[in-house]
């Protein structure tokens, strides 16, 4: 990481490291694919960093550690981002690896090929515990006790800093729960971790067997019902919201009594209008969920909000922008640049891409959206 002038970030993802996952194997007749990068950590700093062009890249905070084994052509890849990487070498152990399988009707089932090193407060330096905005992917328990964490350190920072030096805003937590602890055993402990965090953001799978319930993304009264469910237990502080990733539909924001169904950037033919992108270019789901949260967290982060729009609404299109980028390929999205020195994103500049969805959600209407995620319960 380079020092620069101001040095609070914008983002920081305690999602973990880079994972390298040694195959992907889809349903027939699709072939295994080896040693593709993976990884909350990987996607979420992705979806930060689509919206954060040079010198706004060292904004975008991450942190990786390095095994043995850890590829060359993956280290210039995190070269080429010019993130603020804290890369952590770890010579006596091997890189993070794992298996990831899918199958029909969204099947997805993962396990770890080596040992994984968890990130905590601990394992953040300085900069990174100045961000604005944190992403955590974890268990209820381990939620509440990173936002301490994280909170005690900053604390530190503030105590050790010099007389008349700026304080630290209050920053956002973006909690993302892991799927295996999405279970109604663990939902006395999520109603917790909601009072130490702004956003949650389960899929819509992860947020029905909290509730012991099955999903079904056709019924709009469920799904409202769910996150009833959880912002009646309130959050952190006034304003929270749970942000459902809802996969190919796109996503489902609820906050205070307004609900939203946003649809995802790339539509299925069924599900797609005169002002959708068809869903040709989708490969691989790999990494949409997290890439989103990472481009969500930026926008929070950054205070974006567009006229019409709440915040989170704002921020949500966001992270399916970031989403759109991170399905397109098995692995990560090529950068480059056009002609004229633009960033672009497997040839695509993710803010004309931006300003596109944003054009297609206005022309169909805003207000579409909203009565079409309440209907099923008026």
């Amino acid at each position: 990481m380079e020092d620069h002038e101001d040095d609070t970030l914008d983002f920081c993802t305690l999602g973990m490291l880079i994972i390298v996952k040694d195959e992907v194997h889809y349903p027939s007749p699709k072939s295994p694919v080896t040693n593709i990068v993976g990884g909350a950590g990987s996607y979420s700093a992705l979806g930060a960093r689509l919206f954060s062009p040079p010198p706004q890249s060292f904004k975008v905070g991450w942190v990786v550690h390095a095994g043995s084994d850890f590829p060359d052509d993956l280290r210039e890849i995190i070269r080429s981002w010019s993130t603020s990487c804290a890369l952590i070498e770890t010579p006596n152990r091997l890189t993070t690896r794992g298996l990831n399988e899918y199958g029909a009707d969204e099947f997805r089932r993962f396990r770890y090929l080596t040992p994984k090193i968890r990130l905590d407060h601990m394992s953040l330096p300085q900069s990174h515990l100045k961000a604005k905005c944190f992403h955590l992917i974890c268990s209820p328990a381990r939620c509440v006790d990173l936002v301490k964490g994280i909170n005690e350190e900053r604390k530190k920072l503030l105590g050790n800093s010099s007389p008349g030096a700026p304080s630290l805003q209050q920053p956002f937590f973006v909690w993302e729960p892991v799927p295996g602890l999405c279970i109604p055993d663990e939902l006395k402990n999520c109603y917790e971790a909601l009072q130490y965090v702004d956003v949650i953001s389960p899929n819509h799978v992860e947020l029905a067997s909290f509730f012991g319930e099955t999903s079904n993304l056709d019924d709009v009264e469920l799904l409202k019902r769910l996150c009833n469910g959880l912002l009646s237990k309130g959050f952190r502080r006034s304003g929270g919201a749970v942000i459902v990733r809802t996969g190919k539909r796109g996503c489902y924001i609820a906050e205070g009594e307004k609900h939203t169904a946003l649809p995802a950037y790339y539509m299925s033919a069924d599900d797609s209008g005169e002002n959708s992108t068809s869903n040709e270019k989708v490969l691989d789901p790999t990494g949409g969920g997290n890439a989103f949260l990472g481009g969500f967290c930026a926008a929070l982060a950054r205070g974006k909000h567009r006229k019409e729009l709440s915040t989170f609404e704002t921020a949500a299109i966001y992270g399916s922008v970031a989403a759109s980028f991170a399905i397109e390929q098995v692995g990560l999205p090529k950068l480059g640049h056009s002609e004229d020195g633009i960033e672009v994103w497997n040839g695509e500049s993710a803010l004309a891409r931006l300003h596109d969805f944003e054009k297609r959600i206005r022309n169909d209407s805003l207000e579409t959206f909203r009565k079409a995620s309440s209907s099923c319960s008026e």
